[in-house]
């Protein structure tokens, strides 16, 4: 992806996109499954157009037409696809002068089929183009068939860069396997979009028009036209909410307070028999600090303190559900996008859409919880540059574990989905001899159908917290990814570790955290050991 380092900026591929009525959403039911699926299909449309588009400008242009000396040479029809998207990009986002003057650092990773002995032809080629190359190193391939893979660090402009990778593309294809763009700023000019830093959640997309009562009939709230604009008023709040602000304070009416409190008081109930201890014990602890009770709706500023202070994660205001990729990319950087209005009076036992109801009693107590924030955490991190194939399928992971999970607790077995501990009708139901309960493995659960329109037929139940983490970092393990990533805390900040050297800073640091953990069991035995003397 081009970057003018002048400024720094990034720049998103394609167009930034709106998945609202144009785009043909018609589902009736709020579900991160298929927001992923409906993403999928957006993302491959868009794609398509541009090739189109592509395609259509070359038959037209002919030797001598007015093409202007500025745009991109276009592309054969046959050309990857990976560079007619880069071309066409250029050609919409930079103006003329820039495709020579912004430079680029980049990283083409090379794997070859045979031995080094290409790599001298690679390297006259990069030359050729007048790409400058700051670093090479090579390591053995791994991939099955593969025998090196090679890492260029370089430095050009966009035109040069194109160029280069156009001819690498068609170079011998008995001995180059796969070529891979990476750029320090952006991982591919094809991969998808993801923020690099906590700030960058302000560019979110907003997921409009699933089952809003503006826009469905079929919503409570479709016939009341005091509950829709209240809805509007305090979903609003959101769309002018940027990173580093104090989330606004809502004053609830005393309906909608009622409504609250009527469900509060019955899941409360509920909770002792029905929710994991983890759970519970958070509950108690809102309630004993004064931040939960059935008395009032909680501020999501007040929550959110309490949140960084026990786990790390902090609330962020929402007007709806975002995309998928754009939700679950939110949680490597421990923010939860979290609605404040709450649902129609009319239908208290269930919303068809996120409200505070479930993001507040269902989401917010485990995400206070050290070890599901890790979990969390490790969720959105794996969704980070996924293909969107692995996007629907960590959605659905999602779904059966943060939403709809089941854990053995001493013997029984307790919920940990906020969609059970937000609704008392289906967490009893989960809970029942009803369903089908399956042992959490995620490479089942991620392929698993769901039910959107009623309650779930199948519950998938982890053997505790530790159990499910591992076992979803052993799927992630396995998830094809050509680089990796490393999310620095202190900066809240995600870095590709695409060079040696980055490796290195990270291999350092954990090395520092293994002394100060030698160093404080030094410490702890020493005063054991003057106890037992004594």
């Amino acid at each position: 992806m081009a970057t003018d380092t002048k400024n720094s900026k990034p720049l998103r591929m394609v167009v930034k996109k709106s998945y609202s009525v144009e785009n043909g959403y018609a589902a009736k039911n709020r579900s991160l499954i298929d927001d992923a699926k409906f993403e999928s299909q957006v993302n491959q449309e868009n794609q398509d157009r541009i090739i189109q588009q592509h395609h259509r400008r070359n038959s037209l242009r002919r030797p001598g037409s007015a093409g202007g000396a500025s745009d991109l040479e276009p592309l054969d029809e046959a050309e990857d696809k990976d560079l007619i998207l880069a071309t066409e990009w250029c050609n919409e986002h930079l103006d003329p002068g820039e495709k020579d003057t912004v430079i680029l650092s980049s990283t083409f990773m090379i794997s070859l089929r045979t031995g080094l002995e290409v790599l001298p032809n690679i390297l006259r080629i990069l030359q050729r183009h007048d790409i400058r190359m700051v670093h090479i190193e090579s390591r053995a391939g791994k991939k099955k068939g593969r025998q090196f893979d090679v890492l260029i660090n370089v430095q050009c402009n966009l035109t040069s860069l194109l160029a280069g990778a156009k001819e690498l593309k068609h170079f011998d294809s008995d001995a180059v396997a796969e070529l891979i763009i990476l750029s320090e700023q952006q991982i591919s000019i094809n991969d998808p979009w993801f923020p690099r830093k906590i700030a960058d959640l302000d560019n979110c997309n907003h997921l409009m028009t699933m089952f809003e009562p503006d826009l469905d009939h079929d919503h409570p709230g479709w016939s009341d036209a005091a509950y829709r604009a209240r809805r509007k008023k305090i979903a609003d709040v959101a769309f002018t909410y940027h990173f580093g602000d104090t989330i606004p304070y809502v004053e609830y009416a005393p309906e909608e307070t009622e409504t609250w409190g009527l469900i509060y008081r019955q899941l409360r109930e509920l909770l002792p028999s029905c929710a994991c201890q983890a759970h519970q014990d958070v509950f108690a602890l809102l309630e004993r600090e004064g931040i939960y009770s059935d008395k009032f709706i909680p501020q999501l500023e007040d929550v959110s303190r309490f949140m960084k202070s026990r786990s790390g994660f902090i609330l962020r205001p929402a007007a709806g559900l975002l995309t998928a990729r754009d939700f679950l990319a939110s949680l490597a950087f421990r923010v939860f996008q979290c609605t404040q209005y709450i649902r129609h009076a009319s239908k208290p036992q269930h919303s068809p859409e996120p409200d505070c109801v479930h993001e507040l009693l269902g989401h917010v107590p485990l995400l206070a919880d050290p070890a599901f924030a890790q979990l969390s955490q490790e969720i959105g991190l794996a969704s980070i540059g996924a293909s969107d194939d692995d996007i629907t399928k960590l959605a659905t992971l999602y779904w059966f574990t943060v939403e709809f999970g089941l854990c053995k607790e001493n013997d029984m077995i307790k919920a940990y989905g906020a969609g059970l501990l937000s609704s008392f009708g289906e967490l009893q139901h989960a809970l029942s001899d009803v369903p089908e309960r399956r042992k959490f493995d995620p490479y089942v659960t991620a392929i698993q159908p769901y039910q959107d329109q009623t309650y779930q037929d199948v519950y998938f139940v982890a053997d505790s917290f530790d159990d499910a983490k591992q076992k979803f970092r052993m799927y992630t393990a396995s998830m094809k990814r050509p680089y990796a990533i490393h999310y620095d805390p202190y900066s809240q900040s995600i870095e590709v570790l695409d060079t040696s050297e980055k490796l290195l800073l990270r291999f350092q640091d954990v090395k520092t955290d293994v002394d100060h953990m030698y160093s404080a069991m030094n410490i702890l035995s020493n005063m054991n050991a003057k106890t037992t003397a004594a």
